[in-house]
């Protein structure tokens, strides 16, 4: 899906995109206007899709062991 009113998602944080995701059904909700509904849902998809890359990114990495900390700890 694409939506020339939705910037890049790199800048964002999860929590960011989880404010919105809660905004954007809120507007949907409020509106009665099918057309805007439309816009307001092709935009909600495109940050659920987001979030949904990025918890299943988060969840290999802690699968794969990829956590970071490895590199903390110096044992001599």
């Amino acid at each position: 899906m694409f939506n020339p009113l939705v910037d890049s998602f790199n800048d964002l944080t999860d929590a960011q995109i989880d404010e919105k995701i809660v905004e954007l059904g809120r507007k949907y909700w409020m509106t009665r206007n099918p057309d805007v509904q439309a816009q307001i849902s092709t935009i909600l998809e495109m940050y659920k899709q987001e979030s949904r890359v990025r918890q299943a990114i988060a969840y290999q990495r802690q699968q794969n062991g990829d956590s970071g900390l490895d590199n903390l700890i110096n044992v001599s």
